[in-house]
Formats: structure tokens, C-alpha cells, sequence
């Protein structure tokens, strides 16, 4: 079992600065960002911020989805997907499905193509939709980590411990 506890703490060290780092862009750059004077200037800082944060996010995923995966190899609880008391390990692939998406392929093939060299036409409602997103993913995914914590201690769907 040295190998789960390894898998583990890997896996609980990526959620915790993958989700920390949303938390972070999510409840403090994105509204300062969105009170600066210039909403052009205040996107292009986004950019970059988020630019170097990618790469630590698409690192953290790939750790969380790889021992995630491989704590699920090693138990043979892939019967769990198949139980809603288990609701929680669906939240996780799913919210690991939609970073890795998002991370992987929308921001590196299509963001970048939005707004440079030429004027985007509105910066400050992109900002305000950017803000809005990030609190739904930052939502989904702490509810997803609590009921996983809840859920790997005993304490199922169906109320039973």
C-alpha cells in the first residue's frame, strides 16, 4: 500500500495548488483586474498572469488525473463510478475533464486567437464572463472537494457512515 499513500499525497498536493491557484486568480487578480481604469490593460495583465499559471495548472491536473487514476488501478474501485453514493468520484473526473479541456485545448488553440492584434470589442464584459466562470468552476470544484474528503472518510450519499 506504500504505493496508494505515495499516490495519495501526490494527488492531494496537485488539487491543493491547482484549486488553491484558482482560488486565488478566482477571489483576488480577477477582481482587481476588473477595477482597474483600463479594461484593454487589465485583460492584457489577466493574460499574463494566467499565462504562467497555466503552466503550474496543466502540470497539477495531469499529476491529480494520473494518480487518480492510478489509486483506482491499484483498489480495482472502478465498480464505485457505477453507485450514486459514490457521487463524488464522478465530480472529480468531471471537474478534472473540464480543467483538462479547458487547459489543454481551448486556452492554447482558441483564447489566444481572441484579441490579439486587433481590438477586442469588449474587454470589460469579457472580464466580467471570465470572473463569472471562474467562481462556477471555483464552486463546483470545492463542493467536489469537500464531498470527496467527506466521501473517502465514510460518509456516502446515501447519509451512511
Amino acid at each position: 500500500m506504500d504505493d496508494f499513500i505515495v499516490a495519495r499525497v501526490l494527488h492531494v498536493l496537485g488539487v491543493v495548488l491547482w484549486i488553491g491557484g484558482v482560488a486565488m486568480v478566482t477571489s483576488t487578480v480577477l477582481p482587481m483586474i476588473r477595477r482597474m481604469p483600463s479594461a484593454s490593460d487589465g485583460l492584457e495583465i489577466f493574460r499574463r498572469i494566467e499565462k504562467r499559471f497555466a503552466r503550474q495548472a496543466r502540470f497539477t491536473t495531469l499529476l491529480v488525473g494520473l494518480s487518480g487514476f492510478y489509486m483506482m488501478h491499484l483498489l480495482d474501485a472502478w465498480d464505485r463510478f457505477a453507485e450514486l453514493r459514490f457521487w463524488w468520484m464522478h465530480a472529480m473526473v468531471l471537474v478534472w475533464m473540464i480543467f483538462t479541456v479547458f487547459l489543454f485545448i481551448l486556452e492554447p488553440r482558441v483564447l489566444p486567437h481572441q484579441g490579439h492584434g486587433r481590438t477586442l470589442p469588449d474587454p470589460k464584459a469579457m472580464l466580467t464572463r471570465m470572473q463569472r466562470m471562474h467562481w462556477i468552476l471555483l464552486g463546483i470544484s470545492l463542493i467536489t472537494v469537500a464531498g470527496a474528503v467527506a466521501g473517502s472518510h465514510g460518509w456516502l450519499f446515501s447519509g451512511e457512515w
